[in-house]
């Protein structure tokens, strides 16, 4: 160890001293571990429970007082209908923690909050700009879409690059930003795939989503307000099949919107194989479908009225009459689970399967590289907003 420089100590040091630990949190392995223990303690305390879907969301609810605390390691998000009954609960909780109350949510965790009577606006402006300068992209001439359209990536296509550092970083910080950017999940989840050997048409392609970003950095999710206290569940899933060049499996992609609110989506290559585009659609509908149990749990935290059944919409005709047919047959019997996933949910009236067009699924958006024009039909949709452009 080395004493920090400018430090004059008051007394000669020994030769080969070392420094005694007096109290330390950061860069031990038992702290996080620790703190979550003492912090959990301490609100269970104050009559919150912990919810069971997710470890890291405490909830009060006592004498029509609602409250909620979601924690990320030492930064806190609270919501609450009584602001005198949070402020008093603050006062109580900053006397077993140093706290710093930073008033109403603007910035967490680099998301840029603000707020209107229609909604909730979240974005990541800051952040983009910071990418598009440390890239060296500010001035670079702006695209209508992330990825082009006719584009097919593989791991042997292209020469390798001397320095994939500099992609893998990229990658990263790409990952990180589609926490509010829907729209790049598809080829930032595809880049993803390429970070142990590197190519250059990989980097390029990087390069292309940077040149998007600056046509609206902006660009963030947009939560609506309930007008009604009953809300609904709706979801679009969409499989592009056999489209992995290298392995031919799948790419799942889907969509869930609470009202008219976009709150979760993915886009994932599937694990196996699948024999017809009715299995891979399958598959996809099994993961919304779980998708769509874990929400209505949490929601039900929240003390969220559900209308059910919540809705699945697809585009292949061949996995709705499966859903609803109890029969198997030689071309289903290999993706029995799958079934069992969804019909249980339809038997149990927690879901309802209803058929869109292919033009209209906006789950195509998180499958499959897109035109401009369509590309961009559905982005508006999902609810993805420039929330700094010109009006």
């Amino acid at each position: 160890m080395k004493l920090p420089q400018g430090y004059q100590p008051k007394h000669p040091i020994p030769h080969n001293a070392v420094c005694k630990l007096q109290k330390g949190i950061y860069g031990l392995k038992q702290s996080s571990r620790q703190w979550y223990a003492k912090l959990s303690t301490t609100l269970l305390q104050h009559n919150f429970i912990q919810s069971p879907n997710d470890h890291s969301l405490f909830i009060r609810n006592q004498s029509g007082i609602f409250m909620a605390l979601l924690i990320y390691v030492d930064d806190i998000v609270i919501a609450t209908n009584n602001i005198p009954a949070m402020n008093t609960f603050i006062t109580t909780l900053d006397t077993r923690f140093k706290l710093k109350d930073l008033g109403p949510l603007r910035f967490f965790l680099g998301l840029e909050i603000a707020r209107c009577s229609k909604g909730i606006s979240v974005s990541k402006r800051p952040f983009t700009l910071q990418l598009l300068q440390d890239s060296g992209c500010l001035g670079s001439k702006p695209v209508s879409t992330p990825v082009e359209p006719n584009n097919k990536l593989s791991n042997d296509s292209g020469e390798l690059l001397h320095n994939p550092t500099s992609y893998r970083s990229l990658i990263g910080k790409l990952l990180y930003l589609t926490i509010t950017r829907p729209d790049l999940s598809f080829v930032v989840n595809k880049l993803s795939q390429y970070l142990q050997a590197s190519r250059l048409p990989h980097m390029q392609a990087a390069t292309r989503i940077l040149h998007y970003l600056k046509n609206s950095p902006g660009q963030g999710l947009f939560f609506y307000a309930s007008p009604t206290d009953t809300v609904q569940l709706k979801a679009f899933v969409d499989a592009d099949w056999g489209a992995c060049l290298d392995t031919r499996r799948s790419i799942t992609g889907y969509c869930i919107f609470l009202g008219q609110s976009l709150i979760s989506w993915k886009s994932k290559k599937q694990q196996t194989i699948s024999r017809s585009s009715a299995e891979a659609e399958y598959r996809a509908m099994a993961h919304a479908t779980c998708e769509l149990t874990w929400l209505t749990s949490i929601l039900k935290d929240f003390y969220i009225n559900m209308t059910l059944p919540s809705t699945l919409h697809c585009d292949n005709n061949a996995t709705i009459h499966i859903s609803e047919n109890p029969v198997y047959h030689e071309r289903t019997k290999h993706v029995e689970i799958d079934c069992h996933t969804v019909r249980e949910k339809i038997n149990q009236g927690v879901l309802r399967m209803s058929h869109v067009p292919s033009k209209a699924n906006l789950a195509d958006i998180l499958t499959k590289p897109l035109f401009p024009s369509h590309f961009k039909d559905i982005v508006s949709k999902l609810g993805v907003r420039d929330f700094y452009a010109p009006t």
